[in-house]
């Protein structure tokens, strides 16, 4: 790399941090630019998910509170997407690439759809609920099994490519519990950090990083990903929604 291209690749982990604790779309960020910078695809998310660790566990340090709150369901979401991302990274090593280019965008505007929609969607849901049994739907603190699969299978999608994964984890989580939007976000940069820190142990050990561009996106995506937390804290609930619908759409487009 020229120190221009080596620049590069540190300012945009800085960027991929900043995204990947707000609306959770790191990898629409770095991922093209790596290729752009000559980089084989395979090559290049390998790297990408090594480099983005640091921004996960930089994102969760300024979530702690968050993650604190949300009790066994942290829990529940590390074990969940630790499993998912071996699932996810064994299939990036053993499909052609490009196998579910096709669906991806689709996906991706599909879970737009949902985190937009779900408030309304919880609001009909316990309108429902009180008229058929008279009472109050309790608080879902918890998580349903069918979330709990959801959330499992976001994690398969993380390990295996990434784009668009923390969208997909706040659609889970938002239409799966009560559990306040922040405390959401702060789970979704768990689940990130977990599923690159997993998919990123197995790459070490069976594909061929570039360790100068991880290292360099390492850096700037701790600095980027506790920032990002930060930022991410402090907006209010409908700007954050709608923040991610927007970052999602975007992520589909260019991935169409």
């Amino acid at each position: 790399m020229t120190a221009l291209e080596a620049l590069l690749v540190l300012v945009t982990g800085f960027g991929a941090g900043v995204l990947s604790s707000t609306v959770g779309v790191a990898s629409l960020l770095s991922f093209p630019i790596l290729v752009g910078l000559g980089l084989p695809p395979v090559v290049a998310n390998v790297s990408n998910t090594l480099g983005l660790i640091p921004g996960g566990i930089g994102g969760v340090v300024g979530y702690r509170e968050e993650v604190k709150a949300a009790g066994r369901i942290a829990w529940i979401i590390m074990l969940v997407c630790a499993v998912g991302a071996v699932l996810g990274a064994a299939l990036l090593l053993g499909l052609p690439p490009g196998v579910f280019e096709a669906v991806v965008p689709f996906l991706i505007i599909f879970t737009c759809l949902l985190v937009g929609i779900q408030p309304r969607v919880a609001a009909w849901l316990r309108a429902r609920h009180e008229r058929q049994h008279g009472e109050q739907l309790a608080e879902r603190r918890h998580m349903s099994p069918l979330t709990t699969l959801f959330a499992t299978v976001t994690g398969v999608y993380g390990g295996y490519f990434g784009a668009g994964a923390g969208v997909m984890m706040v659609a889970v989580l938002g239409l799966g519990t009560d559990l306040e939007l922040r405390i959401v976000n702060g789970l979704k940069t768990l689940s990130l950090m977990v599923g690159n820190i997993v998919a990123g142990l197995i790459f070490v050990f069976v594909a061929d990083p570039r360790w100068d561009v991880a290292g360099l996106l390492a850096v700037g995506s701790l600095v980027g990903g506790y920032i990002g937390a930060r930022i991410g804290r402090k907006l209010p609930d409908s700007v954050f929604r709608w923040a991610v619908v927007a970052a999602g759409i975007v992520a589909a487009i260019l991935l169409f």
